[in-house]
Formats: structure tokens, C-alpha cells, sequence
């Protein structure tokens, strides 16, 4: 296990899509926090924090990750590489381990790029307030472990599917996919449940405030339950709330626990499956 480590980190050192998404990241960190900067001193309608822009990194790396992992182990089908892995010994068990656990730091370095850009510009130029620095851990905690689930989740079919254009084009589909659900979901809770009631008086012409109407679109009971369950348990769903910094430090264990077993149930089926198909 130890060598294919090593042999897989090596290859990530010279994966040439990689260093690419790292320096983007890094530029996008640096370009977002900069863009976010200049828009508090033109308008300043809020303060510059930190928190405004650090975030942003969990919706990019749900479309980066994808094509990464597709890429890199759909290389080892088209090179051959996994067939001579296990032609020298290296049991089906510990191949997909060592493309996960690689893959899995990738995505981490992404994560980490992105915050080393936008750390560059904001802590000369921004407010850091020490009393929310507790909950921004626990939002970058959050956020790796999104990052790791979601390319479990990646890993998966990269590992089952041969072809590495088709990974591709099912892994960044179906991450498109579930961040178009997972927005919808978000916009579906901020509804309100009650609007505030207006009328206008046509012999003044004035608008008057009156009672409260509530909104038919409000998620009630079971129903609202439901859609609360997939916001919190998808990745997307996550980065969503991550990225929007919404209720999400008020339950992190649960998030964790549902990151936590997205990646143990699809590294869990991931494994059985992979022992059992055909290698070409």
C-alpha cells in the first residue's frame, strides 16, 4: 500500500491538470478577495471581512474535483496502469484505496489554494474579528470533509467506468446536476413563511400596511423536514450552505456524520463493486 502511495503522489506531483486547478484556484482566491475589497471601498454599504469571500472555494471545487478525479484515474484504464498493478501483486482493495485517499488530497490542495490566495489579500487589507474565527474552523472543517465525501462519491464511478471521456462527462453531468437540486433546495427553505401585507387606499393613494399574508411556498411539517435532509446530507447541498454561511455551524456534528458516512457506504460499495469487474 505504502509503495502505491507513494508511485500515486508521485504522479499527482507531474498530473499537469492538477497544477493547473491549483493555480487557478490560487487566482481565484486572490481575485475574489481583491473584487470584494474595492466593492467595500466604492459602495460601502458592509465591512470587509474575511468571511465574505473565504467560502467561496466550495462551489468551485464541486465542478474541479469531478473532472479531476475523472481524469486521473481514468489515466490509469487508458495507460494500462491498473492492470499492471495488479499484475505485480497489488491486491484490487488497495488500488482503489490509493487512488481515493490521492484524489482526496487533491481535492484538499484545491481547497487550501484557494484560502492561501484569498489569506494573501485580505489579511493586510481586511477587519479579522476574532470572535467569529471559532466558527470559520468549523466551516473550513466542514468544508474539507464536503470535499473528501464528494470525491468518494467521484471515485466510484471513475474506478467502475474504463472509459475515461465518459467518467468525465457522468461526473461533471451528475455534479452540475445535484448543485442546480441543491440551490433549489436552499431557495425553497429561505422562503418566508408569512409576507408583509400591503394595500392602497385609492382615496389618498397612499399604501397602507395590513395584516401579514402567508406564503403558499413555505415548506411546512414532514415536507420542509425532508428538504432540510437533503440540504444538510448532499455535498452540493453543503457547499451551498458553506458558501452562504447559513445555519451551518449550528449542527457540524450532523454534518460530519452525514460526510462521513457518504464516504465510508461509497468507498464500502466502491470496493466490492471494483473487486468484482473485469479489468480490460
Amino acid at each position: 500500500m505504502s509503495r502505491l502511495l507513494s508511485a500515486d503522489f508521485a504522479k499527482l506531483r507531474k498530473h499537469k491538470f492538477f497544477w493547473f486547478c491549483m493555480i487557478g484556484m490560487f487566482l481565484f482566491g486572490i481575485f475574489m478577495a481583491a473584487m470584494d475589497y474595492i466593492s467595500t471601498l466604492q459602495y460601502g454599504d458592509y465591512e470587509a471581512q474575511l468571511t465574505n469571500v473565504l467560502f467561496i472555494y466550495t462551489l468551485a471545487v464541486s465542478i474541479l474535483i469531478p473532472a479531476f478525479v475523472s481524469l486521473f484515474v481514468g489515466t490509469e484504464y487508458s495507460d494500462g496502469t491498473i492492470r499492471n498493478k495488479m499484475i505485480i501483486g497489488h491486491t484490487r482493495t488497495s488500488i482503489y484505496l490509493s487512488n481515493l485517499i490521492v484524489c482526496s488530497a487533491a481535492g484538499l490542495g484545491l481547497c487550501i489554494s484557494y484560502m492561501i490566495g484569498a489569506f494573501a489579500v485580505a489579511l493586510p487589507l481586511y477587519t479579522i474579528d476574532p470572535g467569529i474565527l471559532p466558527g470559520a474552523a468549523i466551516l473550513v472543517l466542514c468544508s474539507f470533509l464536503m470535499s473528501i465525501a464528494f470525491t468518494a462519491l467521484c471515485t466510484i464511478t471513475a474506478m467502475l467506468c474504463q472509459n475515461k471521456a465518459l467518467t468525465a462527462v457522468i461526473n461533471i453531468l451528475a455534479a452540475c446536476c445535484l448543485l442546480v437540486i441543491s440551490i433549489y433546495i436552499m431557495s425553497r427553505l429561505r422562503q418566508p413563511e408569512m409576507y408583509s401585507g400591503y394595500t392602497l387606499n385609492t382615496e389618498t393613494g397612499e399604501v397602507e400596511v395590513s395584516e401579514d399574508i402567508p406564503n403558499p411556498d413555505y415548506l411546512r411539517g414532514t415536507e420542509r423536514e425532508i428538504y432540510q435532509f437533503f440540504n444538510d446530507f448532499l455535498p452540493t447541498g453543503q457547499a451551498v450552505n458553506i458558501t452562504s454561511q447559513i445555519e451551518l455551524s449550528q449542527s457540524p456534528g450532523l454534518l460530519a456524520a452525514y460526510s462521513a458516512g457518504i464516504i465510508i457506504v461509497s468507498t464500502g460499495v466502491g470496493m466490492f463493486v471494483f473487486r468484482k469487474n473485469d479489468i480490460k
